[in-house]
């Protein structure tokens, strides 16, 4: 029996198909629609190797709709003077630290950033316990040192080098995880603008456009605080936790619906009532209060930070999906709940328990999900 004939996929058919399965697409390739309409209608000055004006960039981050009619939707949704000043700082040479709570859209507000800046996001250092100088500064190609010794052709540049070369924006995830040691190798470059490679008795000169975006967050300080003369060299925007219970669910929900387009997930929309009530449940425990002020509770040992409430809605929606009827239901996200709030066993625990039974019980149209806690606790 003679086979049908086959062809080999070329690296376009390879790219097409990789591209329409990723699963988190990087930002400048989810949002190139609304970063080339942007670009068309931009007519205000941009600064050397910017893809967008300071305006522009802020737009794309707080949303709006443009004059032919296309709406740009919000990446962040906070005090728009936040996203101002940040911008403003990309548009001198001072870089830039963003700085908060863990779950405080950081590393989000980070990769749109660059995106919209220098229409690449992908020149990242993160930051760890374990990041080298080398990630930051440079690095090389052993064999072809060993071979020929040092040469321009057997230094591997590192994301920073790159940008500084090419005029883009650098982004360092964690900055204070990373050695003190190996933070201040960050000086010079912030500081004059240049990187040398004694190596090659050279130096690399950053040019217009090179920035860098650095994140942080609150509960690192104290592990490797930035030296004075680093911090000096940054300026430092605080991403707050969202003010009110009502922004905070708008940014679930339109996160949880963008992830669960891409999982195949029902809209999170249909569950409102259940991102409404997981808000509610992070926003009482960790101000230690009730919403209506008149109970005082104790607050867990975790962050219960409104990224913890996304996946939380997430994992709901999936459960809901794959093994309800397609509904978000209580039962759906008191465990996610509970695993969230319950990160040291024996405190938080008690402390859980006791906001169940205070707090959850004694609250109107809360029997259901009072059960579900009821259940998943046992």
């Amino acid at each position: 029996m003679t086979m049908p004939e086959t062809s080999a996929p070329t690296a376009a058919t390879v790219g097409e198909t990789v591209g329409a399965e990723v699963l988190r697409p990087h930002a400048e390739d989810a949002f190139a629609g609304e970063l080339a309409a942007l670009a068309a209608a931009d007519d205000r000055p941009r600064p050397a190797r910017w893809r967008l004006s300071p305006w522009a960039v802020a737009t794309y981050l707080l949303g709006g709709t443009l004059p032919d009619g296309t709406v740009v939707t919000p990446k962040y949704v906070g005090p728009r003077r936040i996203i101002e000043v940040a911008v403003t700082t990309l548009a001198t040479d001072r870089a830039l630290l963003l700085l908060g709570v863990p779950g405080t859209a950081k590393t989000w507000v980070s990769e749109h950033l660059a995106a919209a800046v220098s229409g690449d996001s992908t020149l990242l250092v993160q930051g760890t316990a374990g990041t080298p100088e080398e990630a930051i500064r440079y690095g090389w190609n052993y064999a072809q040192l060993l071979a020929h010794g040092p040469s321009r052709d057997a230094l591997v540049s590192s994301p920073v080098m790159r940008a500084m070369a090419e005029g883009m924006t650098a982004r360092i995830e964690e900055l204070t995880r990373i050695p003190a040691d190996v933070q201040d190798s960050l000086i010079t470059i912030l500081s004059e603008k240049t990187l040398p490679v004694p190596e090659l008795g050279q130096e690399i000169q950053a040019v217009r456009g090179f920035n860098v975006i650095a994140t942080a967050n609150d509960r690192d300080r104290g592990i490797n605080d930035l030296s004075s003369a680093l911090r000096r060299r940054f300026n430092t925007v605080v991403l707050p936790l969202p003010a009110t219970a009502e922004a905070e669910v708008d940014i679930v929900s339109r996160r949880v619906d963008q992830i669960g387009r891409s999982l195949d997930l029902p809209g999170g929309l249909e569950g409102i009532a259940e991102i409404r009530r997981v808000v509610t449940v992070f926003r009482e425990l960790r101000d230690g209060v009730t919403a209506d002020g008149r109970t005082k509770i104790k607050s867990p040992s975790g962050t219960l930070s409104t990224a913890e409430a996304i996946s939380v809605v997430t994992n709901g929606l999936a459960l809901a999906a794959h093994f309800g009827d397609g509904v978000l239901r209580p039962g759906d996200v008191a465990s996610g709940i509970l695993g969230a709030v319950v990160r040291d066993p024996a405190a938080d625990r008690v402390i859980w328990q006791e906001y169940v039974e205070t707090v959850v019980r004694e609250r109107d149209g809360w029997k259901d999900f009072y059960r579900a806690c009821r259940e998943v606790g046992a």
